[in-house]
């Protein structure tokens, strides 16, 4: 299948090159509106194509799937292009702003006869459906701590005045929206919609959140999900049962997880090694339903993704944090 990109940041780097990996997408084109920078980026991956208009890109014949890793807030808008041109998206965490812009976008898939896809990574693993089976040795879960507590180089320009992308609510930016959506979305994978939320974030100048922790409410457990653009941490989140507890080291990676008998108390390692260019099992998973139209398997990301992004929605409701995108 062959793609194109848009986006020239190091994550749309690390997506060519887990493709290539993959073996399933083909890169066709790149995308940015200064040309310099999509043929820097076209020579650095090999793409044969660079374009600078996004209409005209989605137009191309050549072309059957995009990537999408623009600013969160220019998402939908980009999104939209290629669903109306019927081009299979694949667009970057946090798939979209709200929930609105995320019920449309699927509709003009739907309309279209093509699937949208959200890249979040860490729900594709060989090791989330390993850790999603080790839950069973658990026993009754009664909490969890999720946490993705991470300093931004580019906060350092937020305290000299400027406004990043990250850190504005213009582009729906913000420490829930950046870091917490991995955390957030491996908690709806592995134990479905809470019940209830609620966050507390803590509020920079500009009223975006740089960190926060958001309790999801499930039945007879809580899961605190802890996220910062604005601070480092060092310990690994871990879900904590009855029978033992489950150690998890890096949230949105899963390199390391072990399991340590409530008895016993020793934690063994029961993961695996998964390749460095992790991003290629969720290539190989959105490839493979596209290729067999999967239903059902395409149904529970979107719902999944669905769900997320309600619980953030609600969290920014629940603290007055607005986006310039946001209509109600």
């Amino acid at each position: 299948m062959r793609f194109a990109t848009v986006g020239t940041s190091w994550i749309t780097s690390a997506f060519i090159e887990a493709a290539k990996l993959s073996g399933k997408l083909t890169l066709e084109a790149v995308y940015s509106r200064r040309k310099e920078s999509a043929e820097q980026m076209a020579e650095k991956h090999g793409a044969p194509n660079v374009f600078t208009d996004l209409e005209e890109m989605a137009k191309d014949g050549n072309i059957d799937a995009v990537y999408i890793a623009s600013p969160n807030a220019l998402h939908f808008e980009n999104v939209l292009v290629f669903l109306k041109n019927k081009k299979h998206v694949i667009c970057e965490k946090p798939i979209f702003s709200n929930t609105e812009e995320f019920k449309e976008a699927f509709r003009v898939a739907d309309l279209n006869g093509v699937f949208l896809f959200e890249a979040i990574r860490n729900i594709h693993y060989p090791n989330t459906a390993l850790l999603k089976e080790k839950l069973k040795d658990l026993g009754q879960i009664r909490s969890g701590i999720f946490q993705y507590v991470q300093y931004s180089s580019r906060y350092d320009k937020f305290l000299a005045g400027e406004e990043p992308n990250v850190f504005s609510r213009n582009f729906s930016g913000g420490a829930l929206m950046d870091l917490g959506v991995y955390p957030l979305s491996l908690a709806v994978w592995l134990f479905g919609t809470p019940k209830d939320s609620r966050y507390f974030p803590v509020l920079l100048r500009n009223g975006i959140d740089g960190a926060g922790t958001l309790v999801l409410e499930y039945e007879g457990f809580n899961i605190t999900v802890i996220c910062s653009k604005i601070s480092h941490s060092y310990i690994p989140s871990e879900i904590h049962g009855e029978k033992g507890s489950i150690i998890i080291e890096g949230i949105s990676e899963l390199e390391k997880m072990k399991f340590a008998d409530v008895r016993t108390k020793e934690p063994v390692l029961f993961s695996r090694e998964q390749e460095a260019q992790n991003m290629m099992y969720e290539i190989n998973d959105f490839a493979d339903i596209i290729a067999q139209n999967d239903r059902k398997t395409y149904e529970t990301l979107r719902q999944s993704s669905y769900e997320v992004l309600s619980v953030i929605e609600k969290s920014r409701k629940q603290n007055g944090i607005i986006f310039k995108t946001d209509r109600n």
